[in-house]
């Protein structure tokens, strides 16, 4: 059995990420939620594009005010107000303030702001009293230009867009996203005892949830998630199935049929079809029977039939593949956290063991946050519990236990 850290480090390096010009295409920008940024982004505007106020208050000159204090007040007139989204048509003068709001655009003479619970109107004048200096020049004035100057690179390729780098890109006036097209990957079930979920469930069968599971997290990953159905342990069937996979997908993951069984002939068709088989087995629990082939640059993902199986072993190898294929220039692993649980874990230490569960960061008081694996964990064909869970515990290999409030890594899984 090769060890887990072999197995990615293998499958990640097979893993061809998107580059070239050929791979971009344009997208709107309200559609570009979720993709990847395929080259980068400039924009001709500075950030911020003026000098405007980062608070209600008044516009002033620093050196009139740098000395007021109670027992020397300064006392400005009020040339006028400068509402948001106007340009400034005074010119403060000597001995002037100027009401101005926040985002509202300097005006010509003043450089510093001052804010308006720090100020005294007196009543009945058009007269400002300060009682108390600002602490510098400039205080409470964004610069133009201060966060980004123009030309200079806005966002980077292999970004996944998400609200954030939208409103960057809104407000940038960029409205045709170059992002990298998305990666084809074909889902593909084995086993004459599978059904659809909208046939009839006869005694033996049993319902094909991983089809399912796979495309939607494939669809939840950006990926264009082809389901390629349910194919019966016949070896001409299954042959002919996973020839046409090849042809046509970038990716093929396919669960069920690689284990040791009588029908399980996946690995045998791989080679005959041509692959060069690169991981046969896997020291993790649940999971060890994963096969992955390449075709070239196409990956083959054989997982396990075993739904708790086929969902451990997609997070933990084939997704941070499919992160890299998709053309993201980084952060492709899983996420990992530390954590303590309540009661003591145990395995076999014979592999890597993963128990599903829940990662509560609800306690801040708590130096690291707490896992409380579900009942049944541990039994690769209990989906049930699985659902609910947001991460996975890891016993090491050739340890049996973490005990009580012992540290523990946890791998986070996706939203």
């Amino acid at each position: 059995m090769m060890p887990v850290d072999t197995a990615e480090s293998i499958i990640l390096s097979y893993a061809r990420s998107l580059s070239s010009a050929q791979d971009l295409e344009y997208v709107p920008l309200m559609q570009a939620i979720g993709r990847v940024l395929g080259r980068a982004v400039e924009s001709v505007l500075d950030f911020p594009h003026w000098d405007n106020s980062a608070m209600d208050g008044y516009a002033v000159r620093f050196q009139e005010v740098e000395h007021a204090s109670p027992a020397s007040p300064v006392v400005l007139r009020i040339a006028g107000d400068i509402p948001a989204g106007s340009v400034p048509t005074l010119a403060l003068a000597p001995g002037e303030a100027a009401r101005i709001l926040t985002g509202s655009m300097m005006p010509i003479g003043a450089d510093t702001v001052v804010m308006q619970e720090k100020t005294e109107r007196i009543v009945g004048s058009d007269q400002l009293r300060l009682t108390e200096a600002p602490p510098e020049l400039g205080h409470f004035v964004r610069h133009r230009g201060r966060f980004y100057t123009a030309g200079d690179r806005l966002l980077s390729p292999g970004l996944v867009l998400g609200g954030a780098e939208l409103a960057v890109l809104a407000a940038a006036q960029i409205l045709s996203v170059p992002v990298f097209r998305r990666v084809r990957v074909g889902v593909l079930s084995t086993g004459n005892e599978l059904i659809q979920p909208h046939e009839t469930l006869r005694p033996g069968q049993i319902v094909d949830s991983n089809q399912v599971a796979l495309v939607a997290l494939l669809q939840q990953a950006g990926v264009e998630a082809v389901a390629l159905g349910q194919v019966q342990d016949d070896r001409k069937m299954l042959k002919s199935a996973m020839k046409k996979a090849i042809e046509q997908c970038e990716v093929v993951i396919s669960s069920g049929g690689v284990s040791v069984g009588d029908y399980d002939y996946v690995e045998d068709l791989l080679e005959e079809l041509g692959g060069t088989i690169q991981v046969r087995s896997i020291a993790i629990k649940p999971g060890k029977p994963l096969t992955f082939a390449t075709f070239g640059q196409t990956l083959y993902f054989g997982l396990p039939g075993n739904p708790v199986s086929a969902l451990v072993t997609f997070w933990r190898f084939v997704l941070p593949a499919i992160k890299k294929c998709s053309g993201q220039s980084s952060d492709w692993g899983p996420h990992w956290t530390r954590a303590t649980s309540p009661i003591a874990l145990t395995a076999d230490g014979r592999r890597e063991s993963y128990l599903w569960g829940i990662l509560d960061r609800s306690n801040y008081a708590e130096p690291v946050p707490t896992f409380r694996v579900a009942a049944g964990s541990g039994s690769s064909g209990n989906l049930i519990n699985l659902a609910g869970s947001n991460a996975l515990a890891v016993i090491p290999i050739g340890t049996q236990s973490i005990e009580a409030g012992d540290p523990l890594q946890v791998m986070v899984l996706p939203d």
